[in-house]
C-alpha cells in the first residue's frame, strides 16, 4: 500500500475560504477513488492561508480489477437463420472491444441472450491520479475566484505551487501555469524553501520543520488556546474566547503566536461592549477580564511570526488598538451628550425599507403595536413596552452604531439607561433584536419579548403589503428570520396571540399607504408563510410530519394553542388504539368535508329523527361527551380531549356499521350528519385527522 499527498500552494486565502475548502476536497476526492476503483485507508484534508493539502494512507497502487457481464441482443437477433452473426451482433462485438469468440449465450427472464465478459481496472494509481488531481482542483467552488495573468484558470488565489507525491514518485500534471512536483514552500520568514520532499511519508515531517508550518488547524487552535490561556492567567485573568473569532484567527495563521498587550485603563470607561467589538472586529484580537467578570485593560491577539524582539510588535499592536479605542471614546462622549429627541427626529430622515417610510414612522408604529400587544399579554408593562418601542430604533443614528453596526440595540439600552430610562424600558431596547438566528438566545424580559415580537410583525406586515415574498433562496430582507423569532417568542413566553389579529393590526398601524397587494390579501399570504415556517419549526424540533400537518390543520394562527394540541397529538400517537381512533375520525372527517360542501348541515340534530339503534346510542353518548369536551376546550387540556377519542369511537364505529348516513331521505341524512358534525367539528378544533395517513 502507498501514500499519496497532494499541496495546493496558493497565495493566502480568506480564513473564511478554508473551512469549504476542505469540506469540498475531501468529498470530491472520496468520490473520485470510489469511482476510479482505487481502495485507500484514511483520507485526511488540512489547510492553512497558503495551502491545502490531502493526505491518503494505505493507498492501492492499482486499480481494482472487475470482471462485468455485458447484455447484448437476443440470440434470434444476434444470428441469422443459418447461425451466422448478423450485423447487430458484430456491432456489439465491436462497440465492446472483444471477438466472436468472446461471446457465450446466457438465460435472463426475458429469454437467451448474447453476452461477453469485459475485465477492467488494473491501471496503475499514478496514472489515474495524474488525472483526478487537475479534474478536482480546477472544478473547486469559492465563494469569488480570480484569473490572474493570461491564463484561463481561475482560482480563489494565484497557484506558486503543486506538490504530488504517490510515495517517491511525482505524479506529474499541469494546472494553469503550475506544473506539479516534489518541492513545497515553507513559511515566509522562517522556512520559505522550496524545500524537496524525498517521499510522501516525510511531508507532514518537512511542514514541521523546515518550513515552520503548523499544518493542522485542530493544531493551531491548540496552540492559540494553551498559549492564551497561560499568558492571561499570568496577568491575573482569563481569555474571552469567542469560537467564530477563534476559527478565523486560526485560519489567518500558519505558524500561530499568542501574543498579550495592553491598553490604558482610561479607556475602561467605554462601555465593554464597546471595547470588545473594537478589539473583535478591527484587530481580530481577544478581551481579557477578571476573575469578577470585569474587564481587564489588556488583549490577546495572535501573530503569524515568532519576532526577534516581542517588545516591538507588541507596542505596534498597541499603538493600532489605541488608535480605534479613541475613536470609540470620542463617538461615547458625544453620544451621551445627545438627547433621545434630538436623534428621534434624525430617524425621520432615515429610510426603513422601500416605501415602507422612514425609521422614525417605524418607531412611531412599534409604540403604539407594542403597547396593543401587552395589553393582551402584560398589562403592567403597557407604558414601558411602548415607551421601548418609540425609543427602539434611536441609537441607529448614534455615533458608536455608525462605527460598530453589530452593536444597534445593545448601545439603545445602554444609553437608555444612561439617559435615565426605566430599567425594564432600557432591557427591552438591549433585547429587540433578538433571538438573531435559528438557536440565538431569546429575549430575557417579557418587555423585550414585545419589542421583538412587535419589530418582526411591523417589517412582516409592511413587506407582504409591497408584495416582497421571499421567493426560493432569495430573502433580503429576513423575512424567514423575523417569522422564526415571532414563534420562538410566542412559545417561549406562551404568549395567547392570534397571529392574524396580530399582523392585521401591524398592517392597520400603516395607516393610508399605496399598497401593491389588497390588505386582505397580503394578510392571507402572510398567514400561509408564516404556517409554513411554522411547521418547518415544529419538524426541526423532531415532530412527525403527519402530526405536524394534523395540527396545523385546525389552525396556525394561534401559535402557542398549536403548540399544545401538536404536543398532545404526540404523546396520544403513542399510546394503544391510537392508529384506529384516527382512523374512524378521518372518515367523519372526510365525510363532513364532502358533505359540507353540497349541503346545508344543522347545526343540532333531532332526537325524534333518530331511528337506528346504533344512532341512538351515539346521540346518548354525544349527550353526556360534549359538555365534558367543551369544558376541556375552554381549560386547553387537549391531552384529556383526545383521550376521548378512544372512548366514543366504539359508539361511532357502531354507526357506521349500522346505519345508512348517506341515506336518501334528506332529513335523516341531515340529521345523521348533524351528530356527525357535533361530534367532529369539537375534534377538528384539536386536529385535521384527514391529514393522518394510517
Amino acid at each position: 500500500m502507498a501514500t499519496f499527498v497532494l499541496e495546493i500552494g496558493s497565495e493566502e486565502l480568506p480564513s473564511r475560504f478554508l473551512a469549504p475548502e476542505e469540506a469540498e476536497l475531501s468529498a470530491r476526492f472520496t468520490t473520485a477513488l470510489d469511482e476510479a476503483g482505487l481502495e485507500h485507508g484514511a483520507l485526511r484534508v488540512m489547510s492553512t492561508p497558503r495551502r491545502a493539502v490531502v493526505m491518503i494512507e494505505d493507498l492501492n497502487p492499482v486499480q481494482v480489477e472487475r470482471e462485468e457481464i455485458v447484455s447484448g441482443p437476443p440470440v434470434r437477433v444476434a444470428y441469422d437463420a443459418e447461425g451466422k452473426p448478423t450485423k447487430a451482433l458484430e456491432g456489439f462485438v465491436r462497440t465492446n472491444g472483444c471477438t466472436l469468440d468472446d461471446v457465450f449465450q446466457q438465460e435472463t427472464e426475458k429469454g437467451v441472450y448474447v453476452a461477453v465478459r469485459k475485465h477492467t481496472g488494473g491501471a496503475h494509481a499514478s496514472e489515474l491520479l495524474a488525472a483526478i488531481c487537475p479534474a478536482i482542483i480546477t472544478a473547486l467552488p469559492f465563494a469569488k475566484r480570480m484569473r490572474w495573468g493570461d491564463y484561463s484558470l481561475a482560482y480563489a488565489r494565484p497557484l506558486r505551487w503543486i506538490l504530488a507525491l504517490l510515495d517517491s514518485d511525482v505524479i506529474s500534471f499541469e494546472v494553469g501555469p503550475k506544473v506539479s512536483g516534489r518541492e513545497t514552500c515553507g513559511h515566509r520568514i522562517h522556512g520559505p524553501g522550496p524545500f524537496a520532499v524525498t517521499h510522501a511519508d516525510e511531508f507532514l515531517k518537512t511542514l514541521a520543520g523546515p518550513c515552520a508550518i503548523t499544518l493542522d488547524p485542530a493544531e493551531r487552535r491548540k496552540i492559540i488556546i494553551e498559549g492564551g490561556n497561560a499568558q492571561a492567567v499570568a496577568a491575573n485573568g482569563k481569555v474571552l474566547w469567542k469560537d467564530s473569532l477563534l476559527d478565523e484567527v486560526q485560519g489567518l495563521a500558519e505558524h500561530p503566536v499568542p501574543l498579550l498587550a495592553d491598553f490604558d485603563p482610561a479607556y475602561l470607561e467605554v462601555p465593554r461592549e464597546v471595547l470588545l467589538t473594537s478589539m473583535e472586529s478591527h484587530q481580530k484580537s481577544f478581551g481579557i477580564e477578571d476573575a469578577n467578570g470585569q474587564l481587564l485593560p489588556h488583549f490577546l491577539t495572535v501573530l503569524n511570526i515568532t519576532p526577534e524582539d516581542m517588545g516591538i510588535v507588541k507596542r505596534g499592536w498597541e499603538r493600532v488598538l489605541r488608535a480605534r479605542l479613541d475613536d470609540a471614546r470620542f463617538f461615547w462622549r458625544a453620544d451621551l451628550r445627545e438627547p433621545f429627541d434630538h436623534w428621534l427626529q434624525k430617524l425621520d430622515t432615515v429610510i426603513f425599507i422601500g416605501d415602507l417610510g422612514s425609521m422614525g414612522d417605524k418607531t412611531r408604529r412599534l409604540e403604539a403595536l407594542c403597547g396593543w400587544l401587552a395589553e393582551t399579554c402584560a398589562p403592567e408593562l403597557a407604558s414601558d413596552a411602548a415607551r421601548a418601542g418609540r425609543l427602539s430604533k434611536a441609537d441607529l443614528v448614534s455615533g458608536l452604531v455608525g462605527e460598530f453596526d453589530t452593536l444597534q440595540g445593545i448601545m439603545g439600552g445602554i444609553y437608555a439607561g444612561r439617559k435615565g430610562e426605566n430599567p425594564t424600558v432600557a432591557q427591552a431596547m438591549a433585547e429587540q433584536y433578538l433571538p438573531a438566528g435559528p438557536d440565538s438566545p431569546l429575549p430575557g424580559s417579557m418587555a423585550g419579548a414585545l419589542l421583538s415580537l412587535a419589530d418582526k410583525a411591523d417589517t412582516l406586515a409592511g413587506c407582504f403589503g409591497l408584495g416582497m415574498i421571499p421567493t426560493g433562496a432569495a430573502d433580503p430582507n429576513g423575512l424567514r428570520r423575523c417569522a422564526l423569532g415571532i414563534i420562538r417568542i410566542v412559545l417561549d413566553f406562551g404568549l395567547p396571540l392570534d397571529m392574524r389579529q396580530v399582523f392585521a393590526k401591524a398592517q392597520e398601524l400603516y395607516g393610508d399607504r399605496q399598497w401593491k397587494l389588497a390588505p386582505n390579501e397580503a394578510l392571507d399570504k402572510l398567514m400561509e408563510f408564516f404556517a409554513a415556517r411554522l411547521r418547518n419549526y415544529f419538524m426541526s424540533q423532531g415532530q412527525d410530519t403527519l402530526l405536524v400537518d394534523a395540527a396545523l390543520g385546525a389552525g396556525s394562527a394561534q401559535v402557542k394553542e398549536c403548540g399544545a394540541r401538536l404536543s398532545a397529538l404526540a404523546a396520544f400517537s403513542r399510546e394503544a388504539g391510537f392508529a384506529e381512533a384516527a382512523q374512524t375520525f378521518k372518515r367523519v372527517a372526510n365525510i363532513l368535508r364532502k358533505q359540507g360542501q353540497t349541503e346545508e348541515i344543522p347545526a343540532q340534530w333531532k332526537a325524534e329523527l333518530l331511528q337506528e339503534d346504533a344512532e341512538k346510542a351515539l346521540a346518548a353518548t354525544l349527550d353526556q361527551l360534549l359538555p365534558k369536551l367543551d369544558q376541556m376546550w375552554t381549560d386547553q387540556d387537549h391531552a384529556a380531549a383526545l383521550a376521548c377519542l378512544s372512548e366514543v369511537r366504539p359508539a361511532v364505529d357502531a354507526f357506521f356499521d349500522g346505519v345508512m348516513v348517506m341515506c336518501e331521505d334528506t332529513d335523516l341524512r341531515r340529521n345523521r350528519l348533524a351528530m356527525l358534525q357535533a361530534l367532529g367539528g369539537r375534534f377538528a378544533r384539536l386536529a385535521d385527522f384527514a391529514a393522518l395517513q394510517m
